[in-house]
């Protein structure tokens, strides 16, 4: 797919083609605004015909907009697959969380996207497809964008699509393309050690963050399968490497469940092993998932387990749910489409 190619690659895919060079320029201007190809009007029918089979369809399936002003998107791709994709406003600007792969085989306990399992790996284009057609629903262009944070945290885990994801990191925060900062990227992983190690040694300096959700491995393993591959103290190894080599701080997710992870004897571990690194624990209410039999710590607990971590100078905050009334917030997000949605 012609998304999956950076500015240099389109003017050498144009070349081969016989094509002159001004046609890339087109092509790919036509790309970053989302263009469908009907819709290009500078392009020749018989160039149009010998770019078909590479060109994207772009779109959006359909679209929920939750009480709070959240969007989720529903992305169809040429194959027919479906992944979602949500998008926050907030007074710094706009964050789309993107999906990069169709399911998931991570398998972890609480969360809906990788039920039924990994379907394939999203191509780098169709990851910077979703951004190009959220950019230009919301009303923005190359110059204006509307789309101006991205985390690496809807359908999948990044990591286990490396190459695919670091190729998308490289072509979105390109200045010849749409040009978002590898500063305004958040790549949220459940800990694939040896990935973390080689997303520094290659050069990218993306925000880390790491699904922790547990204070030891034993518990680990009950709701995240990748604990048996790799242990907590792996993890922050790999963390600490990454901010020697980025300068980048890392942050901690860690979604309370009631009764499993959420007592204050938990915060207190939680401290000691965080004490003194340079990082963020982000706080989140479990959002519900019909088929899971886990339930969300309440308020006041929540309440209590944060204040336990401030108390302790570990830098935390709770992360405000966002789009849950439409399936949109963290965990809730599916490859096919639920009936209530429809």
């Amino acid at each position: 797919m012609l998304l999956d190619y950076d500015k240099n690659e389109i003017k050498e895919y144009v070349n081969v083609l016989g094509e002159p060079a001004f046609r890339a320029e087109q092509l790919f201007d036509a790309l970053l605004q989302a263009k469908n190809l009907e819709e290009i009007s500078n392009l020749s029918s018989s160039f149009k015909d010998k770019i078909a089979k590479d060109y994207p369809h772009f779109c959006i399936l359909k679209k929920l907009i939750s009480v709070d002003g959240t969007t989720k998107y529903i992305f169809k791709f040429d194959g027919g697959e479906i992944v979602e994709g949500v998008l926050m406003k907030y007074k710094y600007g706009n964050t789309l969380c993107v999906s990069t792969q169709v399911g998931c085989r991570m398998g972890c306990a609480f969360c809906a996207s990788g039920m039924g399992g990994l379907k394939r790996n999203l191509s780098a284009g169709e990851i910077l497809e979703q951004v190009l057609l959220v950019n230009r629903d919301q009303g923005g262009d190359v110059k204006n964008r509307k789309v101006t944070n991205i985390v690496l945290m809807g359908m999948g885990e990044p990591l286990d699509n490396y190459d695919n994801v670091t190729k998308f990191i490289k072509l979105v925060s390109s200045s010849e393309g749409i040009n978002i900062s590898q500063r305004n990227i958040t790549l949220s992983t459940c800990g694939l050690v040896s990935k973390i190690y080689q997303l520094a040694d290659d050069g990218f300096c993306v925000n880390l963050t790491i699904s922790l959700h547990a204070t030891d491995d034993e518990k680990r393993k009950k709701i995240m399968p990748i604990a048996n591959a790799y242990t907590i103290g792996e993890i922050i190894k790999a963390c600490k490497y990454y901010f020697e080599k980025t300068g980048r701080r890392f942050a901690f997710e860690y979604a309370l469940v009631s009764g499993e992870n959420d007592s204050l004897k938990d915060a207190d571990k939680l401290v000691a092993l965080l004490k003194g690194l340079p990082c963020l624990v982000n706080l989140i209410p479990l959002n519900y998932v019909k088929e899971k039999n886990l339930i969300g710590t309440g308020e006041r607990q929540v309440r209590a387990f944060l204040d336990r971590l401030l108390a302790n100078k570990i830098n935390a905050t709770k992360r405000r749910t966002m789009g849950a009334d439409i399936s949109g917030a963290c965990g809730q997000l599916r490859r096919q489409v639920l009936e209530e949605d429809k």
